[in-house]
Parts: C-alpha cells; sequence; structure tokens
C-alpha cells in the first residue's frame, strides 16, 4: 500500500488544498493530511477547527484521514512509516521555498521522497492567506473555500476578524 502525508496549516482550508489532496488520491492508496501546528504562527483557525474542515471536506473519501501532528515533517513521515511527502506549489516562489525545504528534510530522513504537486491555472492565486485579506477586507472569497465547508468557515470566523 503506497501512502503519502500532505502537510500545512490548511488556515483556513482552499479549493487549491482540495486539488491538491484529489491528485494524491490519483496516485497513492491513503493520504494522511497533516494538519501542522506551528508556534511561530497565529493562525484563524484552531488546528482542531482545521481539521474537522478537512474531514468534512473528505466525509466521503476513506482513503484521506486527517491528523494534527505538532513536529517536523520528517517526524510525521517516520510515524506514518512513508517516504512520500507532498507538496503544493503556486509559482516558482513557492518551488524555491519547497526546494530549499527538500534539502532540509533530506538531511535529517534520507530517504525522503519529495513530490511537487503544481496548482491548475485556476487556482494559482489561491491561498490561506488571500483568504484571511479578503475576510478583513470583507472581500468576496467564495471561490477560494471548497462549497462543502463555506458555511462552516463562514459560521467560525464571524467575529474573529
Amino acid at each position: 500500500m503506497k501512502k503519502c502525508v500532505f502537510a500545512g496549516t490548511f488556515d483556513p482550508p482552499t479549493t487549491g488544498h482540495r486539488a491538491v489532496i484529489d491528485k494524491c488520491l490519483k496516485i497513492f492508496d491513503e493520504v494522511v493530511v497533516a494538519v501542522m501546528v506551528n508556534t511561530s504562527k497565529k493562525p484563524l483557525l484552531t488546528a482542531e477547527e482545521r481539521q474537522r474542515l478537512l474531514k468534512k471536506l473528505f466525509k466521503n473519501e476513506p482513503r484521506v484521514r486527517v491528523e494534527i501532528f505538532g513536529g517536523a515533517a520528517v517526524d510525521i513521515l517516520e510515524k506514518e512509516n512513508t517516504p512520500f511527502y507532498v507538496r503544493g506549489v503556486r509559482n516558482t516562489v513557492d518551488f524555491e521555498y519547497e526546494n530549499a525545504d527538500y534539502f532540509a528534510n533530506a538531511r535529517l530522513k534520507k530517504d525522503i521522497v519529495t513530490i511537487y504537486i503544481p496548482a491548475e491555472q485556476d487556482d494559482i492565486q489561491v491561498s490561506s492567506t488571500l483568504v484571511k485579506n479578503s475576510v478583513k477586507f470583507g472581500k468576496d472569497y467564495s471561490a477560494y473555500i471548497p462549497a462543502e465547508i463555506q458555511s462552516d468557515f463562514i459560521n467560525l470566523i464571524k467575529n474573529r476578524i
């Protein structure tokens, strides 16, 4: 059985995140979506809220498992007993960041296999930061949040920004 880990903050989960996970399902038997806890970031949503949204988004897909994880990416790869680490990339800036991260991870986990999944053209501009800024400034973000979780997201953020 082939399994991969797709890790991120998912604050909030976007259509771009869903697209990457959907592509992973075409390659792997199981996709572990790791909601990472990064103490240097101030997320809009709690890790539990992000996990709940992702679980709802993939409720009909038993091959997707959503976990909260507070360690390094290489640690969750070890925990899940897989070398396959998936990264979504939208542009060259993402690629440069992810490539530098790859070399750092490869020093820690020699058998790591990082797989870059490029964004579709419709998702190139989509990011969690874009959604948070749109919320903050009262702009429409509905095209960037999957329809299945939009109302849940709206209810979660009502009094936060």
